[in-house]
């Protein structure tokens, strides 16, 4: 298993990443984060290791610099600007396609909150590039007209005492067109907090990319 912390060049900034490549991976999972949350977050990094574990690399990057995150802290605006977002997910994409050891992998995109609505609409812009997307707790409503666009076979994951972002998920499942699977974890509220939960979020994402990689 090789980790190493990277830079990544997205039009006029650096993103701050780390990479994780285990033995004999093929494939390669982006993590979109969302509210706030960046390279760091525990569940996301929970998240990771399984799927690392399962021979799957991965990608945690900060979509946005500090000098960015220090104002969000204030205003809260960027964390819901999608299409930034979505941006910053497509150079990393963009990245991972130049770089001579992983640019042959398969891409797939796993976001959270706001980064699932950033992962879709990223989906669509590289659309030849994206094997599958995987949504935690997101708000894939919030990628709009993209739902229609998406081809990434999408597994919609959701606690079941998510209340109101159940509904969202279920919206934007009727206008995916693509393959897609909505999955809702009892018991489970937003942030998967509950015991047990998040691992069920990790197994349901490994299955997924492991089934259309």
């Amino acid at each position: 298993m090789k980790i190493q912390e990277v830079s990544i060049p997205c039009g006029t900034v650096q993103l701050q990443g780390t990479l994780t490549l285990p033995e004999k991976a093929q494939s390669i999972v982006l993590f979109a984060h969302g509210s706030g949350s960046g390279r760091f977050s525990p569940r996301n990094q929970f998240v990771a290791k399984v799927l690392n574990d399962g021979h799957i690399a991965t990608l945690l990057m900060d979509l946005l610099t500090k000098e960015e995150e220090a104002i969000d802290d204030i205003t809260r605006h960027l964390r819901f600007d999608i299409p930034l977002l979505a941006e910053r997910l497509v150079g990393c994409t963009d990245w991972i396609l130049k770089e001579s050891n992983i640019r042959n992998f398969k891409i797939g995109y796993f976001g959270a909150s706001t980064g699932a609505a950033a992962a879709l609409i990223a989906a669509t812009k590289r659309k030849k590039e994206i094997f599958a997307v995987v949504s935690r707790g997101g708000r894939p409503d919030l990628a709009g007209n993209a739902l229609t666009e998406v081809q990434a076979p999408t597994l919609l994951i959701v606690g079941g005492d998510d209340y109101g972002v159940i509904e969202l998920n279920e919206q934007a499942y009727v206008l995916l067109e693509s393959e897609k699977k909505l999955e809702i974890v009892a018991h489970a509220t937003h942030l998967f907090e509950e015991p047990g939960t998040l691992e069920q979020v990790a197994k349901l994402a490994l299955q997924w990319f492991h089934d259309h990689q």
